[in-house]
């Protein structure tokens, strides 16, 4: 069994370890989902619907190697990437000897089962976090952001609340700066692009033009206006929400939490491996899931305020 979080730490103290810069959203109304026919049939971005959201905080980056193992360091608390011994890693980023690569999964051959593969070792056993502190935590499933939340005293957002600090206000448009995927002019870093995804033929060349084959330090880019750094692209981002591609239909208006049960968990925001050519998922409306359980190395979270029920 997995060992967690020290259930005597006080939320004090537990939030005190919980160090990234947050943001305020403020109250709002916004139109949620796609406008503009850029939705992923089957991803169910429409019907565009209005939501009202209360104010609250969230952290300004995803949550890093260093936050992570400042968690792990107080808890003693192992992944399930780790416990299962495997997680998947991109095909051109292992980093592990021969006998430790496993199988593809059906229909995504750029995914392999790596043995020894986890937060710790992002490419494999082979490879390490060293010089990675800033870099988003990779191979974590929704349990272990979960638990991380638990010590912490936050939790993930819902996926309207992560839906709403993406946009920065931008009601409508595509990213969190406007609707042009490298602005009308450069970007004020001067670098050509304004998010880490792929670039080239997808998933055998990256020209790397955005500087990054995988993980990009999470202050890489430039913020939205409300202050979030690389809500799209980089990593997905866990949300707490379970998933339907129907929800959206019947979804209230005040303050939506998800359905009440599902198979799979809410991921926003796409990732260094989205392309157009099969994956355009790296825009403020777009949705995807997956268990709770699984891992991989372009999937982390931020966390928010603790939510009551």
């Amino acid at each position: 069994m997995r060992s967690g979080p020290d259930p005597k730490n006080t939320a004090a103290v537990a939030a005190a370890h919980h160090t990234i810069e947050q943001v305020v959203v403020p109250a709002q109304m916004f139109a949620m989902g796609d406008s503009r026919g850029n939705e992923n049939h089957g991803d169910g971005e429409t019907p565009v619907h209005e939501v009202h959201l209360d104010s609250f905080s969230i952290d300004a980056t995803s949550v890093t190697n260093s936050d992570f193992e400042r968690f792990v360091a107080a808890t003693g608390y192992r992944t399930e990437a780790e416990e299962w011994g495997f997680s998947a890693v991109f095909h051109l980023a292992i980093a592990a000897p021969d006998e430790d690569v496993m199988g593809a999964p059906p229909g995504t051959p750029w995914w392999r089962g790596v043995k020894g593969a986890d937060w710790r070792h992002p490419g494999g056993r082979q490879s390490t976090i060293q010089g990675l502190a800033d870099h988003p935590v990779v191979h974590v499933s929704w349990n272990d952001a979960v638990a991380y939340c638990a010590w912490a005293d936050r939790s993930l957002p819902t996926e309207a609340q992560w839906e709403a600090a993406s946009r920065g206000g931008l009601d409508g448009a595509r990213f969190p700066w406007g609707d042009d995927p490298h602005g009308r002019s450069a970007p004020p870093s001067g670098k050509p692009w304004r998010m880490n995804i792929w670039q080239g033929v997808f998933p055998t060349e990256n020209t790397v033009q955005d500087g990054f084959l995988t993980t990009a330090p999470v202050r890489t880019f430039e913020p939205n206006s409300y202050g979030l750094w690389q809500t799209i692209g980089n990593v997905w981002e866990w949300c707490s929400d379970w998933w339907s591609p129907s929800y959206y239909r019947t979804s209230p208006r005040e303050d939506p939490r998800g359905p009440a049960q599902g198979r799979t968990r809410v991921m926003r925001g796409g990732s260094y491996l989205c392309h157009d050519s099969y994956c355009n998922r790296y825009r403020n409306s777009a949705r995807s899931s997956n268990t709770p359980d699984s891992s991989m190395a372009n999937a982390g979270f931020r966390t928010v305020e603790r939510r009551t029920e």
